[in-house]
């Protein structure tokens, strides 16, 4: 059945909107807290942040401040770290009142991630044990991004799909999968 959300755009007849619900008038999230105070920030992974190309440049738009460098990409094994540097930046130049939405997206755990798992090597390729090893690193790292953040934000921190590791005979991302379709994803608010 449906489940209330904790945060939609208002539109009439949603019945996924409840009574605690935040809502806001405007077509994204970015922009419905842009409106109420939050400087939005976006540290991206994938290319789909780099704004290299149309595509690539329509999910930083939305936000205030974006940040995109090749050291926060899917091949540098520590891209996590990196972003967090780059969140540390952020962070040093806000006053410590102003609300903050944060969205990081997490590249660690696209493919290649065969570097997290000692021994392997790119002739190995990405497996289970690979993935299991990249989520391993970030909750690492995860510890030093909440540390930065003690101020009042609400952060989005996610990958940008799942991947098949043979289920069903697939392997990979760009499949209509279950396991593509559930993406890593974590929210939070600090204070």
């Amino acid at each position: 059945g449906p489940h209330p959300r904790l945060f939609a755009g208002r539109f009439p007849g949603s019945e996924t909107t409840a009574p605690g619900t935040w809502t806001f008038d405007a077509a994204d999230l970015p922009t419905g807290l842009a409106q109420v105070g939050y400087h939005t920030v976006c540290i991206g992974g994938v290319g789909f942040f780099n704004k290299l190309t149309p595509l690539g440049a329509a999910l930083p738009s939305l936000f205030a401040e974006s940040h995109w460098e090749p050291e926060f990409g899917v091949t540098d094994p520590d891209s996590l770290d990196n972003q967090i540097d780059r969140v540390a930046e952020v962070m040093k130049r806000l006053p410590s009142t102003r609300r903050l939405f944060m969205l990081l997206n997490v590249s660690a755990l696209h493919q290649p991630n065969w570097f997290y798992l000692d021994g392997a090597t790119r002739d190995h390729g990405d497996t289970r044990d690979t993935h299991a090893a990249a989520l391993r690193h970030i909750d690492r790292c995860i510890g030093r991004l909440f540390d930065l953040m003690r101020r009042p934000c609400f952060v989005i921190i996610c990958s940008d799909h799942g991947t098949a590791y043979g289920e069903d005979g697939h392997t990979g991302h760009r499949i209509g999968h279950e396991v593509v379709w559930t993406v890593p994803y974590g929210e939070f608010v600090l204070s």
